[in-house]
């Protein structure tokens, strides 16, 4: 059992920033695409941004380019998600997503490890 624990989130003003992370252990982290994806309550899980196994290629979904940024820490085996200038519309549960080998995909029935997910509330 592959466990990846995110934590981060929060209520923040509209304008405002956060950090999310997530911990991965060690084998998943190096072979696998790491992904955020998020979840708004009556919606379906959508795609934030991955990384591709190996972290070469970087992904995101054009409604966050340029406000969210996803990076990586290999000595850790953590993944981030750090959100500016974020709207009340990106009020959702965010959760990390691994797949195995896999080049970064935006669909999460791609992804095959998932946190339990970090809530993230922005107000206007």
């Amino acid at each position: 059992q592959v466990e990846l624990v995110e934590s981060g989130g929060g209520l923040v003003q509209a304008g405002g920033s956060l950090r999310l992370s997530c911990v991965a252990p060690e084998e998943t982290f190096s072979k696998s695409a790491m992904g955020w994806f998020r979840q708004a309550p009556g919606k379906e899980r959508e795609f934030v941004a991955a990384f591709a196994a190996g972290g070469g290629n970087i992904y995101y979904a054009d409604y966050v380019k340029a406000r969210f940024t996803i990076s990586r820490d290999t000595f850790k085996n953590t993944l981030y998600l750090q959100m500016n200038s974020l709207k009340p519309e990106d009020t959702a549960v965010y959760y990390c997503a691994a797949d195995l080998w896999g080049p970064g995909s935006d669909m999460a029935s791609s992804y095959e490890y998932w946190g339990q997910g970090t809530q993230v509330s922005v107000s206007s």
